[in-house]
């Protein structure tokens, strides 16, 4: 018995016993995280624009707004071409057009920007139309693709991508140590994966364009979307390894995976998230490639500037974290070297 528990001893040392831990944290993280993003989806604050006569537009938003739980966020529009334009610009997620001649309104929604935000948009309407006796006739006005499943694969294009960004990242630690011994180290890393983001971009956005027929964006603009989430996801790996090790890959997929992905608006737009989901999805690489795919497909590549900035931002800080971290290893080193050179000459001259 005492023989064993020694091989035991032997065969688990603290390192991995402190990275087992780490990984039962990890996959804890990962259950909390995606059944509180979506074990209770509750709609609030969907920005509705309300286009009504004038006497009653102003009382029918505030009449919206106030409704239990706050589902609403009204705002009044002057005409439905203005809705539609807010709609198309990705300001609104749906708007209610009244008929002032009868009892039966529109309700203008846009499925491209996820099924499951157009039907709660649909649902909460109705149900106050139906309050007002008034019946809701439902218009989309940017429908998700026959081939794209209640608008999901926007959501799943960028999963991949994400995915392919952190193994990349992942393979080069794990083949040539997880940190870079130079600056040089640094670059050829930096650049080993520019080269496979630009591969990778491409090759998701033909096989969900061309060869899959799923997704109504262009390949060229797709594949520079795929290229930046790549890259920055990569980019993000490399620096939390240059900080962290090994450990950093668990960061990374931390971030990505455990926080990005449940709260990407993929499966439930951000209207639909808890707020700790809603707040961090858009500053994060999924939510920001989500939200810019969907835009390429659906909205004629409209409100692109703040996820390509977001995305831009991971990428350019992980790039340089890599690289400052690489000069002062290479610092380090060379101050080591020089220090050991002055003992052994100290030595000899004694």
């Amino acid at each position: 018995m005492s023989s064993f528990v020694r091989e035991v001893r032997d065969a688990v040392t603290g390192r991995a016993a402190l990275l087992v831990t780490g990984v039962l944290v990890l996959q804890l993280a990962f259950i909390a995280s995606y059944v509180g993003a979506f074990h209770h989806p509750q709609p609030r604050d969907i920005r509705l624009g309300v286009v009504a006569p004038r006497q009653v537009a102003g009382s029918l938003a505030d009449r919206l707004g106030r409704l239990p739980g706050d589902p609403l966020e009204p705002e009044v529009k002057t005409d439905r071409t203005a809705a539609e334009r807010g709609l198309r610009e990705r300001d609104l997620d749906a708007a209610l057009v009244v008929d002032p001649r009868g009892t039966k309104d529109t309700l203008l929604v846009a499925s491209g920007a996820g099924a499951s935000l157009a039907q709660a948009a649909e649902a909460v309407t109705t149900r106050a139309e139906a309050a007002e006796h008034r019946t809701v006739k439902v218009v989309d006005v940017a429908p998700a693709a026959a081939g794209d499943s209640r608008g999901l694969t926007s959501f799943y294009l960028v999963v991949g991508w994400c995915v392919g960004g952190y193994l990349c990242a992942a393979i080069l630690a794990i083949s040539a140590g997880a940190r870079p011994a130079n600056r040089h180290r640094a670059v050829i890393r930096l650049a080993a994966l520019a080269a496979y983001a630009a591969v990778s971009g491409l090759l998701g956005a033909v096989v969900t364009g061309p060869v899959l027929d799923a997704l109504p964006a262009g390949v060229a603009p797709l594949w520079g979307l795929g290229a930046l989430v790549v890259f920055a996801v990569g980019a993000l790996t490399l620096a939390l390894q240059s900080l962290a090790g090994v450990v950093g890959i668990g960061l990374a997929i931390a971030i990505v995976v455990v926080l990005g992905n449940p709260s990407a608006g993929g499966a439930y737009p951000y209207p639909l998230l808890p707020p700790f989901w809603r707040v961090i999805g858009p500053a994060l690489p999924p939510g920001a490639g989500t939200w810019s795919a969907r835009s390429l497909a659906y909205f004629d590549g409209n409100a692109l500037t703040c996820p390509l900035l977001v995305l831009s931002g991971w990428a350019v800080a992980g790039a340089a974290v890599t690289w400052v971290g690489a000069i002062i290893r290479e610092r380090k080193k060379a101050t080591v070297e020089r220090n050991d050179g002055f003992g052994e000459q100290k030595s000899t001259a004694r």
